[in-house]
């Protein structure tokens, strides 16, 4: 049900390995800092945010993923090349993760690109993303080429066809404009309209790994964070539970990457991954017999011994496999 047949890519950004076969390895998770609305931000205009604090939130995410095992990246959103400039040059100096940038319309985007490729910083850059909207596809990724970017997200959503086979069709045509070997990490966001559509971008993340092999992932924060309602219904807390849940579903929905919104939800957003992370693990290991190659895995992180009986065929009843 959960194994796919065809072999799947794994991507590497640093230190952190992304994709693979269902439970192979942990979720890319993704944050944000300077979105709308973030606290931390006091003038987009003027450029001034409270360092300090986004400093903290870095380093209690650094800490979580060293933790965990769970791989993760800082995504700083801006509206130009001026404002990216600055996120960028204040977050290097403070961390030696890769990062990325997260900037809706493309001229700003590539600009903010050209500005991290001329400070020597490609190897780092997780670009987000090449979307269907774009103007001049087959442009952005020569320049993207030409500057030595290796990294991108590639969105995929077919307007015409917002089914999960529609997002394959989407990606497929946005190749069209990718040349193989283009780039080194490829991954495909396939687009989470809201809450319940996160499983159809769990579904769309099969068929696209199941046809192209390339690590897929979601934006499940854009579906728990659209519910409005949901912070009425059931408090604040309720909403933390709601979101909580949303992302450590989706770590079981064939997700290589996930966008678990604003950075301040770190300390809820990596224990509700790695729930759904160990027990994608587990039944990875019951379709295939085998548990997950990569040692930072956080089912060994916290389940070793499990994770030992299983080997040994002496914990629970499970099927033979060659």
């Amino acid at each position: 049900m959960f194994k796919l047949e065809k072999p799947q890519k794994v991507c590497q950004i640093g230190n952190f390995k992304i994709g693979g076969q269902y439970g192979e390895n942990p979720p890319l998770l993704i944050s944000s800092m300077f979105h709308n609305g973030d606290k931390i931000l006091e003038s987009r205009k003027e450029g001034k945010w409270d360092k300090a604090k986004a400093e903290e939130y870095v380093k209690k995410q650094e800490e979580l993923e060293e933790m965990t095992g769970i791989p993760a990246i800082t995504a700083m959103v801006a509206n130009s090349k001026e404002e990216m400039a600055g996120y960028v040059d204040w977050f290097t100096s403070i961390s030696d993760r890769p990062f990325a940038i997260d900037m809706w319309v493309e001229k700003p985007r590539l600009e903010a690109a050209e500005y991290i490729a001329g400070k020597g910083l490609q190897d780092r850059l997780l670009y987000n993303s090449i979307t269907p909207w774009d103007k001049d596809i087959p442009g952005q990724v020569a320049r993207l080429k030409e500057l030595g970017v290796k990294h991108v997200i590639v969105q995929a959503y077919d307007v015409a066809d917002p089914s999960p086979k529609g997002r394959l069709t989407s990606f497929n045509k946005m190749m069209e404009n990718i040349p193989e070997g283009t780039f080194e990490t490829i991954l495909v966001d396939t687009s989470v309209m809201n809450l319940p559509a996160i499983a159809f971008s769990g579904v769309a993340n099969k068929i696209v790994k199941e046809a192209t092999g390339w690590p897929c992932g979601v934006a499940s924060s854009n579906g728990t964070y659209m519910w409005k309602e949901a912070r009425n219904l059931f408090g604040a807390e309720g909403f933390a539970a709601m979101n909580a849940s949303g992302q450590g579903c989706s770590a079981l929905f064939w997700s290589d990457f996930i966008f678990y919104g604003p950075i301040v939800a770190a300390p809820k957003m990596f224990p509700a991954v790695v729930s759904g992370s160990v027990m994608a693990a587990a039944m990875g290991f019951y379709e295939t017999g085998k548990l997950p190659s990569n040692p930072n895995h956080p089912f060994f992180k916290f389940f070793n011994d499990f994770a030992q009986k299983l080997t040994e065929g002496g914990e629970q009843s499970l099927p033979e496999h060659d």
